[in-house]
């Protein structure tokens, strides 16, 4: 308010009339006071005042509680009401001031201290009125549990490869990839391994289809097996179909599948559950994340992903999708954990055209063999541009290479420049330094087309010292050996070899450290799931969620067959589902298990020994035999008297079992086994597999 306006208000105020108290004359006042007050109380000091009072107080419910009592004895007995609760005052409220003009009331009140009973009711009602208001208000704001949405890892959990993912909500079930690994060293002629699709099966009514995030073997390798069981719709981008195509071919299943075409930012209904796609950026184009709308929330499933900000292929990464989805609120996050060890941001595919440009100036005259992922399309843009500027052509070599390299030509991704391209048949018509070859083998697999050059296998390809070869890529965890053999021996054999090691030749699809904390604060989930690594990657990744203001509680590192149950509030945990590995060996798949590689490993490891013995049925007597047969044991020539004595023992045991009356051919084989199992231990302290072979006639 103004200065001026306060004038105003004070003159107006001023000009306004005022109403006159009627006000009796002091004397006739006084004299009517005078009238009222005894002498007694004229008497009266103020401390004699304030006693009588309080005596007076004291007196009155003791006066009360005799008169109920005589009343009680002269009236007969009748139903009491019921009580009425006492109303209790707080202890430090002020007492109510009597309004002027009136007598103030004479009803007693308890002594400031005295202790008041009160009924169950009346404390019910004390302590809720003492009760914080804020927990009332939040009562009314509490979070309701919803439809519940089960995750189920059967693969990609602890491990590198074999990626499938179960969602589940009510009668309604799809697949998030569904893929492959390579078989370790101790899986002796193991050709791939695969899910476990065991629980699938069970709930296959349940089925909607199955959603690919990108076309990597890890999330499609194992699709042919799974389609061969159980056909459903395949949801993917442009380039992953073309690639599951492929695969569909060669395990004749082309056309007998529904594919179906989906682009980031498309929507698709699987039951009660919707599944959107959202661009990211990978070492393949037409990668997409997931966001799966459920009844019970948002849940985001990045897929493999990097943030690359000037990608070869395609544009950035749907940054601005992922904090929409955030600013919405995002149930839970699974982020993928392959690069969670490491520090600072994912170098953009950019880097390594400069390390090529400088690598194909380096090889003068020599021929350029580069090895890199079938599946990198990124990579082979970037070799066919680099070629070009330097007037070479490009072969390519490897069976999936050329897959990839027909699909993507084929859909517009891979655009190599006019007339860079020739067929492999046609590399020795031009000189080495015109000539590019890229080929799989990046990891050592030993069947690849890198693999068979440095053994000197290969049919059209031979390495020589006017070879300059390029590994353009990281060994997976587990594939160090294999690759480190190939280098070596492409070495032997006189060529230049180089690796990521020695130059920037390959650059990561996975998110670093900092990429990672950017997906965490664009979604800010209420659960974090580290997927797609070993523990050491998931504990990694779960720390650093942890220091982005996730709780600890809401931090789940799972493992492969472990259910999730999210209702919006909480996670359960608990449940365990089958989730084991698959062996394919041939074509043989699920034939080959523990107890096969038990025995595989056995017999590398030891060798075999083979007794074969002729026994009469009638008598029992020992016809034939025995005879001893071993492989990757002992050489015979060079232990012909160990054999001998292991006969000796062996026909010594046969003639003890029947000698006891003992006919039974399984306990005999038996006897034998153990018997020389001993004898060979001893002798070489090695435990061959011994296979008693008994013969009836």
């Amino acid at each position: 308010m103004g200065v001026e306006a306060l004038e105003k208000r004070s003159v107006v105020e001023r000009a306004a009339p005022r109403k006159k108290k009627t006000r009796q004359p002091v004397r006739e006042t006084a004299a009517r006071l005078l009238q009222k007050v005894t002498p007694e109380q004229a008497e009266e000091t103020p401390a004699k005042s304030a006693a009588k009072k309080s005596a007076s107080r004291a007196e009155k419910p003791a006066k009360k509680e005799a008169q109920k009592r005589d009343a009680a004895k002269k009236e007969p007995a009748r139903k009491e009401p019921a009580k009425k609760e006492p109303s209790v005052k707080k202890e430090n409220s002020e007492p109510r001031q009597p309004k002027r003009g009136r007598k103030p009331s004479q009803k007693a009140s308890a002594p400031i201290g005295a202790t008041i009973e009160l009924s169950e009711a009346g404390k019910a009602r004390q302590e809720k009125a003492a009760r914080p208001a804020g927990r009332a208000k939040k009562s009314r704001v509490k979070e309701q549990r919803k439809t519940p949405v089960r995750i189920i890892p059967l693969g990609g959990l602890l491990e590198v490869g074999k990626n499938i993912t179960v969602y589940e909500c009510m009668n309604d079930m799809f697949i998030v990839d569904c893929g492959m690994t390579f078989p370790d060293e101790n899986m002796l002629g193991v050709d791939l391994v695969l899910p476990d699709f065991t629980y699938v099966q069970k709930n296959r009514d349940k089925l909607r289809g199955i959603v690919i995030t990108h076309g990597h073997e890890d999330h499609i390798g194992a699709l042919p097996y799974f389609l061969k069981q159980i056909n459903v719709p395949v949801y993917a981008t442009r380039l992953t179909l073309g690639l599951i195509e492929n695969k569909l071919r060669e395990h004749g299943l082309y056309g007998k599948v529904k594919l179906v075409q989906i682009a980031p930012r498309e929507t698709i209904k699987l039951g009660c559950m919707e599944v959107e796609f959202i661009r990211v950026n990978h070492s393949i184009p037409d990668a997409v994340a997931l966001a799966i709308h459920t009844p019970a929330g948002v849940i985001i499933q990045t897929g493999d992903f990097k943030i690359d900000y000037t990608p070869i292929i395609g544009d950035i990464i749907d940054l601005a999708r992922f904090g929409e989805l955030g600013g919405q609120g995002v149930l839970a996050l699974l982020s993928d954990s392959t690069n969670a060890e490491r520090p600072g941001f994912t170098p953009t595919e950019v880097t390594v055209a400069d390390s090529f440009d400088k690598l194909f100036k380096q090889a003068g005259h020599k021929r350029i063999i580069i090895a890199t992922f079938s599946s990198n399309i990124h990579r082979m843009q970037l070799i066919c541009e680099a070629a070009a500027k330097h007037g070479r052509k490009v072969a390519v070599s490897g069976r999936s290479m050329i897959n990839a390299v027909a699909v993507s030509t084929e859909l517009g991704y891979l655009k190599p420049p006019n007339g860079v391209m020739i067929d492999i048949d046609d590399i020795n018509r031009y000189r080495p330094e015109d000539i590019v070859l890229i080929t799989t083998g990046s990891q050592g697999e030993p069947m690849s087309a890198l693999s068979r050059m440095a053994s000197n296998d290969h049919r059209k390809v031979t390495v020589t010292p006017d070879d300059f070869i390029i590994i353009s890529a990281t060994p997976i965890p587990g594939n160090e050996k294999t690759v480190g053999r190939v280098v070596n021996e492409l070495m032997r054999l006189g060529a230049d070899v180089i690796y990521e090691r020695m130059y920037e030749v390959h650059v990561s699809g996975h998110a670093c450290q900092e990429e990672l904390k950017i997906m965490l604060a664009l979604t800010k989930p209420k659960f974090f799931f580290p997927v797609h690594g070993e523990y050491k990657q998931l504990k990694r990744h779960a720390s650093l969620g942890l220091a982005m203001g996730i709780p600890t509680e809401n931090i789940f590192i799972g493992e492969n067959g472990h259910v999730f149950e999210l209702d919006g509030v909480s996670v359960k945990t608990g449940e365990i589902v089958p989730s084991g590995r698959v062996l394919v060996d041939g074509l043989g798949v699920g034939d080959v298990g523990s107890i096969v590689l038990r025995d595989r490993k056995h017999l590398g490891e030891d060798g075999l020994i083979v007794v074969v013995t002729t026994i009469d049925g009638t008598s029992g007597e020992i016809v034939a035999g025995p005879d001893i047969i071993s492989r990757g044991f002992v050489y015979v020539r060079e232990a012909e008297d160990m054999l001998s004595e292991a006969r000796a023992i062996a026909k010594q045991t046969v003639q003890d079992c029947v000698g006891g009356r003992m006919r039974d051919w399984g306990n005999i084989k038996t006897q034998v086994r153990d018997a020389l199992s001993s004898y060979f231990y001893g002798r070489t302290k090695r435990s061959p597999m011994i296979l008693p072979v008994i013969q009836e006639v």
